[in-house]
């Protein structure tokens, strides 16, 4: 896999064209927003919410004294500092200081908090997907974008949230690596069906894909039986089993569409696939991806996926599942 810097202009070109809105020109055509509940987060840098509190507004807005006896105007610079104000995404949703200062309601399940990936996480995905130019198709607040930029060349970071993307883009500027990130306020399934309609003289090279789409809530733990796609029972049906006190999580609980349906989607841009999953996902599903027909060349065995758990301490947050030239020994595929 390569690391060399291509140029932009081609998919900067069709961003605008595809997405663009009759209304507005910055937004886009843009589905309902969802709510991607990955994974608890852990003690990162990460921004998830900004409102300043009572006295920190008092003395950024509060009139200072001159020598005469006049009030004079503070300068806002912002939390990113000089520079960086038209990133700051400080006003957008509730920022604390204190954890006390937090409602009860949202000391575990706010949107922000729960949807980033854990930042060790993060970066051992990162590092499984170095590349020229990776895909995160829902970034949320961007913790996996921002942990790609760190191994990749490139970012396409994908939101259909505008307050996500803003928190996304802040968050990039305090790690330092905003300027590796392409952000797209649009939806993943109409991007991604545009895409592949254009000719591949026009357009960047995806190298990989990370998909981690909404779970459908906090109640992803409670599992649900899963509902066959197309009448496909075989593969993708199967029936909840408990593990570790909750029921299989099924990919037909995925937003905003089945995540079987989601896969072959982005496998028709790349085979080079990352797919970060409930902790409690049946196996089954994930291993019902793969078509058996479809080999490493044509004296192997057939495709493998390589499932990994993702640990912090001794608690089990998530799995990611590898496909394509992700998956160790398979590395052949990376460019097929």
């Amino acid at each position: 896999m390569g690391r060399k810097r291509h140029n932009l202009a081609g998919l900067s070109r069709f961003v605008q064209e595809a997405f663009k809105s009759p209304a507005d020109d910055t937004s886009t055509g843009q589905s309902a927003d969802h709510t991607p509940p990955n994974a608890d987060a852990e003690s990162s840098n990460i921004v998830t919410g900004a409102k300043r509190t009572a006295s920190q507004r008092d003395e950024a807005g509060s009139d200072a004294a001159t020598p005469d006896g006049n009030a004079a105007k503070k300068h806002k610079i912002g939390l990113l500092g000089p520079g960086h104000e038209k990133y700051d995404a400080t006003g957008l949703v509730p920022f604390y200081t204190e954890e006390s200062e937090v409602p009860r309601h949202l000391r575990k399940y706010e949107e922000g908090w729960y949807s980033v990936t854990p930042e060790l996480i993060a970066t051992q995905i990162a590092e499984r997907c170095r590349c020229d130019t990776i895909l995160d198709a829902f970034c949320g607040v961007g913790g996996n974008a921002i942990a790609f930029a760190q191994t990749c060349e490139r970012v396409i970071a994908i939101d259909t949230s505008p307050t996500r993307l803003a928190l996304a883009r802040h968050n990039a500027v305090i790690y330092g690596v905003e300027d590796r990130i392409e952000f797209i306020l649009g939806d993943y399934l109409s991007f991604a069906e545009a895409y592949m309609t254009l000719p591949n003289s026009s357009t960047r090279k995806i190298d990989a894909i990370f998909l981690s789409p909404p779970w459908g809530g906090p109640e992803y733990l409670a599992g649900s039986t899963t509902t066959p796609v197309n009448g496909s029972d075989e593969a993708y049906s199967s029936t909840p089993q408990p593990s570790e006190g909750h029921p299989q999580f099924s990919l037909s609980q995925i937003k905003p569409i089945h995540g079987a349906e989601l896969f072959k989607l982005s496998r028709k841009i790349t085979k080079n696939i990352a797919y970060f999953l409930p902790r409690n996902t049946n196996l089954d599903e994930i291993s019902a991806l793969l078509d058996k027909q479809n080999r490493v060349n044509e004296k192997s065995l057939p495709e493998n996926v390589e499932v990994e758990e993702e640990w912090m301490g001794p608690k089990l947050k998530a799995l990611t599942c590898y496909f394509g030239g992700l998956v160790s020994g398979q590395e052949e595929l990376f460019n097929a």
